[in-house]
């Protein structure tokens, strides 16, 4: 693979993109709003550094917040020809760093990592006398709580007052003042941790702040990491929390070679302890730092910038940290606002808007819903299925993480190796897929099966690199229909 050439990297950039990927010296801060082209931008700029010779691929490290937005800088990188720079999520880089060095740091096997607290949760609610229900949604309230405390770095015995004083507030399905509830919770918390002591495991947060404990105690395992990593970039810089900023500032040491994106109107994980103050206080900490801003939009129309653009002014989000963006699109409809008495009232109406648009543009026109909280999409579901409207509620599971996903890719694997006769591949993947039945994912596969072969794809090899494409980028094929989502799922998916 030939990497692209400085003048390569450098064209189709506007004026404002530019001035950011030839910024090549750190320390950077961008000002980047929706839609305005920044994962270009930090690809481009990581690319144009290597090729003027300013760092090596080697020596970068990207960091950024989903496996679907590493895997896409991963795959645009390599777009420019820069196929080994890494460019990974702050839990995936920690976790590598400290399965690595764990033999010289602790000893010992790595232990279990817990990638679901739910169970863990549950046997540790068992273990109290709380008199906390064990329902998926209780449960799923002190996950939260537990997250967002160990990301900020308190402990059980200090959760109820930090809670307290931070306007907590909590979900949970019962008559029970707030301040009984947390006290609970720290009981589970607490059991929780002994749990997980017990049995030798850790869950995410465990990994960070085992990686930072790491890195302040072993000094030769801190040299080895800062030499590993030389040339630093971090996107949605808006929303790091308190823990994963020490452990930026640990990688990064006393240098400056570093590049953050971020905009303080997208902070969104606020409740799980992220916070926008690093970007807010970045110059404070950089104070020779650049500060560029992004304010083309191509993303949305101009009806819809304009519309955010009064949100954000009301809000008090334009000024020295925020700006008014302008869209380079044509103009479109302008955004309806509507006011409901209840969730109910709002899933009738929404699902007749739906309906009525379908009948104008298709059935396979795309909408997406987007609710505040997990419970509000059932109420969507339920009147959609009552309007005979097909919809899909994106999961929390990544889809080619699901074992059956990964047979039936095995499956496909095996198969990608026979000729086909007369170039008939979709018919060879209708027959291999068909043991599955006829389930969520194989219907998925056949869909985007039909597309390609509607595009052209002629082998069952090409299919098979397109999902191992998507794969890496998270990036699943979808089923016609509506899609329900959480804001905070649909975040990266624009």
């Amino acid at each position: 693979m030939v990497a692209a050439s400085a003048d390569q990297i450098l064209a189709a950039l506007d004026p404002e993109q530019r001035e950011v990927v030839t910024a090549v010296r750190g320390p950077v801060c961008v000002i980047a709003g929706a839609g305005t082209g920044k994962t270009r931008v930090i690809t481009h700029r990581i690319a144009y550094a290597i090729a003027i010779g300013v760092t090596d691929s080697s020596k970068t490290l990207a960091l950024t917040f989903t496996a679907r937005a590493a895997g896409e800088m991963r795959a645009r990188l390599r777009g420019l020809g820069i196929p080994n720079a890494t460019a990974r999520t702050f839990h995936s880089a920690a976790i590598k760093q400290l399965m690595y060095f764990w033999p010289y740091s602790f000893g010992g096997s790595f232990p279990s990592l817990l990638t679901m607290k739910s169970g863990a949760i549950a046997e540790a609610l068992n273990r109290t006398d709380s008199g906390l229900a064990p329902q998926t949604s209780t449960l799923r309230e002190i996950a939260s709580e537990i997250e967002w405390a160990k990301v900020l770095q308190i402990s059980p015995d200090e959760y109820v007052e930090s809670a307290l004083g931070a306007g907590r507030t909590l979900r949970i399905p019962n008559n029970k003042p707030d301040k009984a509830n947390f006290e609970d919770i720290s009981k589970v918390y607490q059991a929780y941790e002994t749990l997980k002591q017990q049995e030798r495991a850790i869950d995410f947060e465990d990994v960070l702040l085992l990686t930072v404990g790491m890195l302040e105690e072993d000094r030769d395992v801190r040299e080895r990491v800062r030499d590993q990593f030389r040339y630093f970039t971090v996107d949605e810089y808006q929303d790091v929390s308190p823990l994963q900023q020490r452990l930026l500032n640990l990688w990064l040491g006393n240098r400056d070679d570093i590049c953050v994106v971020g905009d303080a109107a997208q902070t969104i994980y606020s409740f799980a302890g992220a916070s926008s103050s690093f970007l807010l206080g970045f110059t404070k900490r950089f104070p020779k730092a650049q500060v560029i801003r992004l304010s083309r939009g191509y993303r949305s129309t101009p009806e819809i910038i304009g519309t955010a653009n009064i949100i954000l002014r009301q809000g008090g989000m334009i000024g020295e940290h925020g700006h008014e963006l302008a869209s380079m699109n044509e103009h479109g409809a302008k955004p309806e606002i509507a006011k409901f008495d209840s969730n109910a009232g709002e899933a009738v109406h929404v699902t007749k808007k739906i309906a009525e648009l379908r009948a104008k543009a298709g059935e396979h026109v795309e909408v997406a819903i987007l609710t505040r909280t997990n419970s509000q999409l059932d109420i969507f579901e339920r009147e959609l299925r009552a309007a005979g409207i097909d919809s899909q509620i994106k999961s929390s599971e990544r889809f080619f993480e699901r074992v059956d996903v990964r047979d039936a890719m095995r499956v496909i694997r095996s198969a990608s190796v026979l000729p086909t006769e007369g170039g008939h591949w979709y018919t060879d993947l209708v027959d291999v897929l068909r043991p599955f039945g006829q389930t969520d994912y194989v219907q998925a596969f056949l869909s985007l099966a039909k597309i390609m072969q509607e595009d052209g794809a002629t082998t069952l090899r090409t299919f098979l690199r397109e999902l191992e494409d998507r794969a890496e980028q998270n990036n699943p094929p979808t089923l016609p229909g509506v899609v329900l989502s959480t804001l905070h799922a649909a975040k990266g998916l624009e």
